[in-house]
């Protein structure tokens, strides 16, 4: 199915590659560097590249491209969702998915790939299972494994392989039994000049940590389970339960893990966090323009909004921005044109603005149209869907559980028109 997988840095150097069943030379990446060269954006190259003798699949994840080289027809989400699953792998082992950190355990990189393909087919993807397989990296481990030439493949075949719930190692003993699950939000919206939603939607996750002894088996019941829409399991789920009763009911891998993903596209069910009141203008002949921009919290349920940076492409005829910020620290670079707004907290009392003007080349046209205004931030302990978790239930084992649940919206690609 993969033949071969190939990383490439930001740069556009190629810095580690694989091949499973025959070796494609590197030169096959030459179409995805024409692909890379007309997308505007790093995230627009085409996923799906074909070339005359094979296709590219690939995905960009902490500014590496991970690409895979396909020589027949296979689904092409099949094979999206393998590289995402190599990512977040790397990342489990590593702690970190970057360019130093793969190059400072290529040793474990190149056993974690032989082990999650064979023969060009996924078999091992479950971080329980290949931890098993492969023991991560320490600095103790490593400084053996370099004395003594020996790796951090184990010496025998994980039991989970071989059980009916090859997500789950058996024997697991804990003397802290707890399950922690974080449902995180992230809004994606585009508002006109008015103020109006011209499209707004939601992807959510639920990410769980679970540390367990023996084989519990879990379910997890929501307030509003009829919000979620586009849901995408983990294969721990059983889904003909969810289809019936609307419950999740799962045994759990051991540790870190995605128990689902999900996606709220109804505009009526998407609020929007915060409002932006803005005065963008450019008169003509003069060589100054004025900048207002104010900020403050819409449907957050009387949470704080926290961690905002706002962040505008100005257009090019701006020499130089004088603004007067409220709050937080601002920053214009007169090369690129960006305008970035460390804005911190919304205060309601207390709205954040920054105001001032930005000078213009003398004799320059207006500027065609208005800049957008881009919009980071999180708000805690909410869930802007209103997803609620209602209760979790264990059964199969005789201790109680530490049990806790926590909620995170955040911005995805959150845009204002002015």
């Amino acid at each position: 199915m993969i033949h071969s997988l190939f990383l490439i840095n930001a740069s556009g150097d190629i810095f580690l590659e694989k091949h499973w069943k025959s070796v494609v030379s590197r030169s096959v990446c030459d179409y995805f560097f024409e692909a890379q060269e007309r997308a505007t954006e790093p995230e627009n190259v085409p996923p799906v590249i074909p070339t005359p003798h094979h296709y590219l699949i690939s995905v960009l994840r902490h500014r590496i491209y991970f690409v895979a080289v396909i020589q027949s027809e296979v689904p092409p989400l099949f094979v999206i969702e393998f590289l995402h699953r190599v990512v977040d792998t790397f990342q489990d082992y590593f702690g970190v998915c970057t360019e130093a950190a793969i190059k400072d355990n290529v040793v474990v990189v190149y056993e974690l790939l032989e082990e999650m393909l064979d023969n060009g087919f996924p078999l091992a993807t479950e971080s329980n299972i290949l931890k098993e397989l492969i023991k991560p990296p320490t600095i103790l481990r490593t400084m053996v494994n370099t004395i003594t030439g020996s790796t951090n493949v184990g010496e025998q075949l994980p039991t989970g392989q071989l059980s009916v719930v090859p997500w789950r190692r058996t024997g697991v003993k804990y003397t802290n039994n707890e399950a922690y699950f974080d449902v995180v939000e992230e809004i994606d919206a585009i508002i006109d000049k008015s103020g109006s939603t011209i499209t707004a939607e939601i992807q959510g996750v639920i990410d769980a940590c679970v540390k367990l002894t023996g084989m519990p088996d879990l379910t997890l019941s929501f307030m509003n389970p009829r919000l979620l829409d586009d849901v995408s399991f983990h294969p721990c789920v059983r889904f003909k339960r969810w289809e019936a009763e609307r419950i999740l009911s799962f045994i759990p891998p051991d540790g870190n893990f995605r128990l689902l993903s999900y996606h709220v596209s109804s505009q009526n069910l998407v609020a929007i966090p915060v409002y932006i009141k803005h005065n963008i203008t450019f008169r003509e002949g003069s060589s100054q323009g004025r900048f207002d921009l104010t900020l403050g919290p819409k449907q957050t349920m009387g949470k704080a909004v926290e961690s905002v940076l706002v962040s505008s492409q100005l257009p090019r005829g701006v020499l130089n921005a004088n603004l007067n910020p409220s709050q937080g620290t601002y920053t214009f670079d007169p090369v690129t044109k960006m305008l970035s707004w460390d804005v911190g907290k919304i205060n309601p009392q207390k709205l954040p603005s920054l105001k001032g003007t930005m000078s213009l080349q003398a004799g320059a046209s207006k500027p065609d149209e208005n800049p957008t205004i881009n919009i980071q931030l999180k708000i805690q302990q909410m869930a802007i869907s209103g997803l609620k978790v209602n209760r979790l239930d264990m059964y199969g084992e005789k201790y109680k559980p530490f049990k806790g649940i926590k909620y995170m919206t955040k911005a995805g690609k959150f845009q204002v028109r002015t």
